[in-house]
């Protein structure tokens, strides 16, 4: 019984999640922000990306961000070096983001005054899975560091994803990563999804992301 019950909890978490994300999607699309949630491990690159997304978008469009994280503010100061407008999300000891995190931070944005949000989620390839955040599109950011099997180990978070970024491709060699393995895994697991080889030190890739977002 005790674990039936723990099951029958879990189910009712993850629907009153899916009935605020449909909320906050509401939201968004009423100020016609298009929202985007990066999720990946910790060190796969995502807030460099993000860092990347803003530095080639904000002289267009008028981009803020929410950033989730055990203690937030770290990466909130590098977005805050774009001069954009950013909520930091701590959640302490939960290792994901959820939609009434992001419901509240929506109430600190001048939702009027954005055209993007980008969202990063915690660094972990498990928990945000099941949590939709009311994003439109969401983007997994894996690393070649991080094992050629690492696409494999994580099926669950493959399917969610809209685009999956094959990062630090330039690292590959040094590492011992197959990165055709990890596209390969990738596009099995989830043939909807876009894939991208991706370095953010050469660049290689980035415009393939970038055209991806404008695109939204």
């Amino acid at each position: 019984m005790h674990k039936i019950g723990v099951i029958e909890i879990a189910k009712d978490i993850i629907k009153a999640n899916k009935r605020l994300a449909e909320e906050n999607r509401k939201l968004l699309d009423k100020y016609n922000v298009k929202a985007i949630d990066f999720m990946g491990a910790i060190g796969s690159g995502k807030t460099l990306l993000i860092e990347k997304l803003i530095e080639h978008l904000k002289d267009e469009y008028r981009i803020a961000c929410i950033a989730g994280d055990v203690i937030a503010k770290y990466d909130a100061e590098r977005f805050k070096k774009y001069d954009v407008e950013v909520v930091p999300l701590n959640t302490g000891k939960e290792c994901h983001l959820d939609a009434h995190l992001v419901k509240h931070a929506l109430e600190e944005l001048n939702l009027e005054e954005i055209d993007y949000l980008f969202i990063e989620n915690v660094g972990n390839l498990i928990c945000p899975t099941d949590f939709d955040l009311g994003a439109h599109k969401r983007i997994l950011v894996v690393s070649t560091t991080e094992g050629d099997d690492i696409i494999a180990k994580h099926p669950h978070i493959v399917r969610v994803s809209d685009l999956v970024a094959i990062n630090k491709i330039d690292l590959a060699n040094y590492v011992g990563a197959d990165v055709e393995k990890m596209v390969r895994d990738a596009k099995t697991i989830n043939p909807n999804a876009k894939v991208v080889k991706l370095s953010l030190k050469t660049m290689e890739g980035f415009n393939e992301i970038l055209e991806f977002v404008r695109g939204l």
